[in-house]
């Protein structure tokens, strides 16, 4: 039977987060943002937390903008090309499915197809170079790449509707086959064993017990594991989990508390 508080701690759902700040630099086009990309396995979702904006969306059913201010939540299933607008001071926390899989592999930026032939040619033009904030030349470079082949997929669609996608979507899939295998392990030990967890907790319930409530755990992250880092949409503060998640016993951040008189009042 699976057990709560066994195995690699992870958030509720097996999601993944970071603190992003969507980056504050003009595109070709005029408008002000990130890289547009798609994952091809996971779902990702918007909580705004600051400032305003919009995110841009493409999948067969469609072009869609839609606005972004303090308070919004939006989230997009796999095969969703997106790509955010900064309206100014935009600020998103982000919901990542699969233990954060989005930031470590599932995403294929939408360059031209002459990018997209092989995994080797995307990664020539997809990985950043320099250290620090002597890579933002670069971020800005692929951003603009990427950008001139989502326009390209925005017309294709106007004249040919969905099959108008075709092309990207089979690129993409070639592109991320080879990590296929890696991303089921972080399926299995995230999102699926909480699955697993939930079901035998609710077998349990049904049968009268709940054996799972004594290896119940408080965990906390202290801190980012690394921020300011150059994402595909603006700059990441990054929590990793596996580094940092912690027990309330090894966990500084997390203090046992006595309960007093008045708690049980």
């Amino acid at each position: 039977m699976c057990e709560f508080g066994t195995g690699t701690p992870v958030l509720p759902g097996g999601i993944g987060v970071s603190l992003l700040r969507v980056y504050d630099t003009t595109a070709p086009d005029g408008l002000v943002g990130g890289t547009p990309h798609v994952h091809l396995a996971c779902a990702e979702g918007y909580y705004v937390i600051g400032g305003s904006g919009a995110v841009q969306t493409l999948n067969p059913n469609g072009f869609t903008e839609t606005p972004l201010q303090a308070g919004t939540i939006v989230w997009f299933d796999p095969g969703t090309i997106h790509r955010l607008v900064n309206g100014g001071g935009l600020q998103i926390l982000t919901l990542m499915s699969n233990s954060g899989l989005p930031e470590a592999g599932d995403a294929v930026l939408t360059f031209p197809p002459e990018h997209l032939t092989d995994r080797e040619t995307y990664l020539a033009a997809s990985t950043l170079t320099g250290e620090g904030e002597a890579r933002t030349d670069s971020a800005m470079r692929r951003r603009d790449l990427a950008l001139h082949g989502f326009l390209a997929l925005r017309e294709r669609y106007d004249t040919e509707g969905p099959s108008g996608l075709d092309d990207f979507y089979a690129a993409a899939v070639g592109i991320v086959q080879p990590l296929v295998a890696e991303w089921r392990e972080r399926w299995q030990s995230g999102a699926k064993r909480l699955a697993d967890q939930t079901g035998a907790a609710l077998d349990a319930l049904e049968s009268g017990t709940a054996p799972h409530v004594q290896t119940a755990e408080l965990y906390g992250i202290p801190a980012p594991t690394e921020t300011g880092r150059h994402g595909m949409c603006g700059r990441l503060d990054v929590y990793d989990l596996d580094a940092t998640a912690k027990p309330a016993a090894a966990n500084p951040i997390v203090k046992p508390v006595s309960a007093g008189p008045a708690a049980h009042e």
